[in-house]
């Protein structure tokens, strides 16, 4: 049963997370990362059999066999696909930067130059849950940001043990170039130094298991990573007006992510607080993921219930969470009150499914708290920015003395020098 804590009881309003170094995990993917670095298309082979239980000869899904799998697919089901990734794509291009060039002045011109990374892998989970969203909300954004070639990686289903028809629609409708049927943290290792079969990319972008995450940070300066993402989390805020019933469901949606998933609500009624109890082990009774979900619940979850609503919001600032759903009446209201969340959902009519799947926004999400100083997925982890400089004849001359002093100072004369040789 979910825990229920006065705001004055917690420790700390916030999450206190530890750095435990998990040695086995970080020795085991360092192991696979380096048996595909060194043994390509073997290595891939024999760990797919190993963890996927299947054997493979060609781990590229054909153009063929993903447009039959679009033809196969639900009709009702492709055109939420395609609604989704119209809402998707709209957008994701308000977030396009094209740079900018300053004004010239006194012979001096500064800009910023925006190009598109060349060629970008995108990680989508598989196994027992297909993640068909995820296929829309990293291959979306990188198009719309001009990459030139979208690799997709992905494992194979646990029961047809091929890719599920529904990721290769997916596919399809959100642009990725080639895709691959491979998994786990030797998928990451194949994008990062490339196989036989896989091309090596410059930036890889999309969540995982625990492997997953620990291949991506061990690989990460070799090539980009859009972030190292955890358990998914759910903070709601509410009040006595907000339906018990409705707070539960949206708790719980979390929750049957798996056992690690984190879902709190904050609420200044105690009242409040007692019938979402209640309500969530009459809707856990229901699910089909009743197991996970329970272990969820009852080891991550948390009702806190806070003195006053403003209070809410600090304990939810200090919290960071992934998603933070305001289940108040006028929401707007207190928009400006949060400073850390990764995706806000206002109003009582606004569960975070529709972020999840149909909204628009992007559901790769920072976790972990990391919503203090970081970002969800955009067109900007798809793209990189050069500056440029360029000074006149004119400028040199007038601008130089400066820099020479700058360099002097700092001890590198061979700095000044090369200002210096240029002075007339």
């Amino acid at each position: 049963m979910i825990r229920i804590v006065k705001s004055s009881e917690l420790k700390s309003k916030g999450v206190i997370r530890e750095s435990v170094e998990n040695t086995s995990l970080r020795d085991t993917v360092g192991s696979i990362i380096k048996n595909v670095k060194n043994n390509g298309d073997e290595a891939l082979k024999k760990y797919t059999k190993e963890f996927d239980g299947i054997e493979i000869s060609d781990f590229e899904v054909s153009r063929a066999s993903i447009d039959k799998a679009f033809k196969e697919v639900d009709a009702e089901f492709i055109k939420v696909l395609q609604k989704a990734a119209a809402n998707i794509e709209e957008f994701h291009r308000n977030q396009i930067n094209t740079g900018f060039d300053l004004v010239p002045k006194n012979g001096v011109i500064l800009g910023q130059k925006v190009t598109p990374i060349a060629r970008v892998g995108c990680y989508i989970p598989g196994g027992s849950v297909p993640y068909i969203s995820s296929v829309l909300m990293n291959c979306i954004p990188a198009k719309i940001a001009g990459v030139k070639e979208i690799i997709m990686v992905t494992p194979p289903c646990a029961t047809s043990k091929g890719v599920d028809i529904r990721i290769l629609a997916a596919a399809k409708i959100a642009g990725a170039d080639r895709v691959f049927m491979v998994g786990g943290a030797q998928a990451v290792a194949a994008l990062a130094f490339g196989t036989q079969s896989i091309p090596r990319v410059d930036k890889i972008t999309g969540p995982g298991n625990a492997y997953v995450t620990e291949a991506k940070r061990q690989v990460y300066g070799i090539v980009g990573i859009d972030m190292l993402a955890g358990p998914s989390d759910v903070l709601i805020i509410a009040d006595k007006t907000t339906n018990p019933v409705y707070i539960a469901a949206d708790m719980l949606s979390q929750s049957e992510h798996d056992a690690d998933a984190s879902a709190v609500l904050v609420t200044d009624s105690m009242t409040l607080a007692k019938k979402v109890r209640a309500e969530i082990e009459t809707q856990l009774a229901q699910l089909p993921r009743k197991d996970i979900a329970t272990d969820s619940i009852n080891s991550k979850g948390l009702i806190i219930v806070s003195g006053t609503i403003n209070e809410a919001f600090d304990i939810s600032n200090e919290r960071a969470p992934e998603h933070l759903e305001i289940m108040l009446d006028e929401p707007f209201n207190y928009l400006n009150k949060v400073i850390n969340a990764g995706s806000i959902f206002l109003g009582k009519s606004t569960p975070e499914t529709f972020g999840d799947y149909i909204a628009g926004p992007n559901h790769t999400i920072p976790t972990n708290g990391t919503a203090r100083f970081s970002s969800p997925l955009s067109v900007d982890d798809f793209v990189k920015k050069s500056s440029y400089i360029y000074f006149s004849d004119e400028a040199l001359n007038e601008k130089g003395p400066d820099a020479i002093l700058f360099a002097k100072e700092e001890n590198l004369d061979a700095h000044a020098v090369a200002v210096e040789k240029r002075l007339k």
